[in-house]
């Protein structure tokens, strides 16, 4: 029986099958690309085939509009640490003499240590406290405390030293001729391969003030070189070290640290000055006046 409206165009279709072969399997991660045509189950290939040809046609367009990474430079190797020991076990008694002075020696760039010291003497002084911690542990040498007889000696070498620790000019005392108030009368014993003279007395030698009896005893070599000269500020802080440490004295007591300076100067005030300079570079605080008497 007819009915108005009931047409053959407008009659209900049941959709159409997709089908697909078993074991095959589709996974879809994300949305589809915008303009992904429609797929129907008739024309030629499978529809697996046609889905993954087109999401991996957009995925490889997509990526060429990605920006490609730079080039990054490798990353520059680090500088190495200032304060390395230098030697940190004896490697055989060195040989003792000083080295001829070259021409133009120049300054070294290194930035400054505490209150301004030359940072090569902050270096030296860093590295006789490392070895002397290994070599004689119970003497608790400070390298403040070598810092101290430096800047009393020698204001650190005049103040200027080159890269491998040299002063810019060879560092000597007055000649112990007894014409100086106050100083010692000390004959000679050598040739003066040390101290450069040749006549018949001594004078101290290089930025810590050795007399060459003494150096010969203690000399050591702070810088590995082989060579213990008594002008080399490495050199010259580890036999410093050693000096003061001798006799298993210990320098956290002030007793037998006071000992070991009145070693260098028999002089409470020289002891006063050494001391008040140790604090200083310890705490970054210049001395007052009033802790440093003349000695």
């Amino acid at each position: 029986m007819a009915m108005e409206g009931h047409h053959t165009v407008g009659r209900h279709r049941k959709p159409p099958v997709l089908k697909v072969r078993r074991g095959s399997v589709i996974a879809l991660t994300g949305l589809v690309p915008a303009g992904l045509a429609t797929v129907t189950g008739a024309g030629d290939g499978s529809i697996v085939d046609k889905l993954t040809a087109t999401v991996q046609q957009h995925s490889n367009d997509a990526e060429e509009q990605l920006p490609r990474p730079e080039a990054v430079a490798p990353a520059a190797a680090p500088e190495p640490l200032l304060h390395e020991a230098k030697q940190v076990a004896p490697v055989g008694p060195p040989e003792v003499k000083s080295v001829a002075q070259p021409d133009g020696r120049v300054p070294s760039a290194r930035p400054a240590g505490p209150l301004g010291m030359p940072g090569v003497a902050f270096d030296a002084y860093q590295n006789a406290e490392k070895v002397l911690a290994v070599e004689n542990p119970t003497c608790n040498m400070p390298w403040n405390m070598l810092a101290g007889i430096g800047r009393v000696e020698s204001t650190h070498g005049f103040g200027k030293i080159d890269d491998n620790g040299y002063p810019l000019q060879n560092v000597y005392g007055p000649v112990l001729d007894g014409s100086l108030y106050g100083n010692n009368v000390v004959a000679t014993s050598d040739g003066g391969d040390l101290d450069g003279l040749s006549g018949s007395y001594r004078r101290a030698v290089g930025p810590m003030q050795f007399l060459p009896e003494t150096w010969r005893k203690y000399a050591a070599d702070g810088n590995g070189d082989g060579i213990a000269d008594p002008q080399n500020m490495y050199d010259a802080a580890l036999t410093a070290g050693k000096y003061l440490c001798s006799g298993g004295l210990d320098m956290r007591d002030p007793g037998q640290q006071t000992r070991a300076i009145l070693r260098y100067n028999n002089s409470m005030a020289y002891v006063a000055n050494v001391m008040a300079w140790e604090t200083a570079y310890g705490s970054g605080v210049s001395p007052a006046a009033a802790a440093l008497p003349r000695i």
